[in-house]
């Protein structure tokens, strides 16, 4: 129950956000759960003790975020951001590359796809964010379900011990269909042709991130990424799907528009 009602106060709250804010509130609001992201992906790194990776890496996602946001910024300077990361990490606090590495990772991992994310309301709208969202949410789902009812095979029993081949293909048949029924009205302008590839690497891209997400809590030993969401976990664990698919998606979007 405390599962189910937690999830339907964060769906209610996604929907008002894009609603009712005007773009610059959205973007700082998305910019506060992208740094509280980071946090936790700094403490499956083992790195919640170093103050200043804390700092450097929050503002790499911080401004990985707000350049990204906006459709006209180039993705360039946030290569450039993150070679100037690595390099003060490596060269002026003498850090190994591991470590360097994960404070740049944080950028490209949770910045940036969180940036796209805002920056696809801003170029389609409403209905253009909420349909990726709208997706990952009825894949994620039917991936349960059909893990939970007719899974027999495990899908990466080292990363996951609860996924299954068979989940996999529920969320991803569900994918498809929500795409085809809902994406005629988002992109009436897109042939179904081009709607099912988009429906597959989009649920697929999914997986991957989850699986992602998986591999770091096992690495660091914890069930969940944090304790932000009850019955949920922490906030990578509601947006591991989510930061994986959304640049594919947007990178799709480009090729449209």
């Amino acid at each position: 129950m405390v599962r189910f009602l937690s999830g339907a106060v964060i769906a209610v709250a996604t929907l008002a956000l894009f609603l009712l804010l005007p773009p610059t509130a959205l973007r700082v609001i998305t910019i506060l759960v992208a740094v509280l992201a980071t946090y936790e992906y700094l403490c499956l790194a083992r790195l919640s003790n170093d103050i200043t990776s804390i700092a450097l890496s929050s503002s790499f996602v911080a401004l990985s975020c707000w350049v990204l946001s906006s459709p006209a910024q180039p993705i360039k300077m946030i290569l450039l951001c993150a070679l100037a990361v690595l390099l003060f990490e490596v060269l002026v606090r003498a850090k190994s590359l591991a470590d360097s590495s994960t404070s740049v990772v944080a950028g490209l991992y949770i910045g940036v796809p969180l940036g796209m994310l805002v920056a696809l309301h801003q170029v389609g709208g409403i209905s253009m964010a909420l349909f990726l969202i709208g997706t990952i949410a009825v894949s994620d789902v039917a991936q349960y379900y059909s893990g939970k009812f007719f899974g027999k095979h495990l899908l990466a029993p080292e990363i996951s011990p609860k996924k299954t081949i068979e989940g996999a293909i529920g969320g991803l048949l569900f994918g498809v269909v929500f795409v085809i029924l809902v994406g005629e009205h988002v992109f009436p302008f897109v042939k179904v042709a081009l709607l099912i590839p988009m429906a597959v690497a989009i649920v697929l891209l999914g997986i991957c991130g989850d699986l992602f997400q998986s591999r770091l809590k096992r690495s660091a030993g914890v069930k969940d990424s944090g304790t932000i969401i009850p019955g949920h976990g922490g906030l990578l664990d509601r947006l591991d799907a989510l930061l994986f698919a959304t640049p594919g998606f947007y990178f799709f979007i480009n090729q449209l528009m």
